[in-house]
């Protein structure tokens, strides 16, 4: 841990940092995997997909670089490398043969919806060693993550 003045005890910091960097492994395979459904999208819905799938895209971005900058403002060290992060994702693994609407649309239900339950965690854990800033951050994710969860589920709720 660096040096701050934040009033915040190191132990609280440095749990804060374990956990953030916990959540930054999955917002940024989260965030890959977002941008392969955009890149790999095929079918009828191509348009409204990839444009949709572009959206999600920029917010779990922005997620990404507020988890990250939380960490460091707290005086810790970010693990956002691509190694870092293939080891220390819990998400499940994208299905790189995803090619219809359909099947894209299951997977990044899947994948926005763990990442949703993981962060609903943090809230919790957060709350439990007294970083209310960072329970803010991540009840502010959750929120968001729940918007974007609702817009892509969608497309697999209507009968058809």
């Amino acid at each position: 841990m660096y040096p701050t003045a934040n009033d915040l005890s190191e132990k609280v910091r440095s749990e804060a940092v374990r956990l953030l960097n916990a959540r930054l492994a999955d917002a940024i395979d989260l965030q890959t995997q977002v941008k392969q459904a955009h890149w790999s999208v095929k079918g009828p819905h191509f348009i409204s997909l990839h444009k949709l799938f572009d959206e999600v895209n920029e917010a779990v971005e922005e997620y990404v670089d507020e988890i990250a900058e939380r960490a460091v403002q707290l005086g810790g060290t970010v693990e956002g490398t691509a190694r870092s992060i293939a080891k220390r994702s819990t998400l499940s693994e994208y299905p790189l043969q995803a090619s219809t609407g359909k099947e894209h649309v299951a997977a990044l239900t899947a994948a926005l919806a763990a990442f949703g339950k993981n962060v609903r965690q943090a809230i919790s854990d957060a709350d439990r060693i007294g970083d209310v800033d960072t329970t803010d951050l991540f009840t502010e994710i959750s929120r968001g993550l729940d918007k974007w969860l609702w817009f892509v589920e969608a497309h697999s709720q209507a009968k058809e």
